[in-house]
């Protein structure tokens, strides 16, 4: 048996977004991801062989994809299919922006 609580255990000081692997096989995985004021570097694009689900528990962020830009909010959930071009261009400085990322090799619908 494992388990934790995703909204605890927070460090006061995250000078880098914070990724934690909670479970995962062969074809998928589960983490948490915490973010106060982090967004990925000028340039840099996510460009991933999986499928990604992620859920934003806590906070808000902006994510950039080729051809838009999503507000979300906490409660609201995206599916990135693999090879989607995306990138996190704006979170929270102020609060925690609390992800649930899931990635699965295989598709998911």
């Amino acid at each position: 048996m494992k388990q934790g609580n995703i909204l605890s255990t927070i460090p006061a000081d995250l000078p880098e977004e914070l990724s934690e692997l909670l479970v995962h096989n062969s074809n998928l995985r589960i983490e948490r991801i915490v973010s106060r004021g982090h967004r990925s570097d000028e340039g840099f694009w996510y460009d991933q062989d999986e499928d990604e689900w992620v859920l934003l528990l806590h906070g808000s962020a902006r994510l950039q994809f080729e051809d838009k830009v999503l507000t979300i909010s906490a409660g609201d959930h995206i599916l990135i299919p693999a090879h989607t071009r995306h990138r996190v261009c704006w979170t929270d400085p102020d609060v925690e922006s609390i992800w649930l990322a899931i990635f699965s090799k295989e598709p998911l619908r």
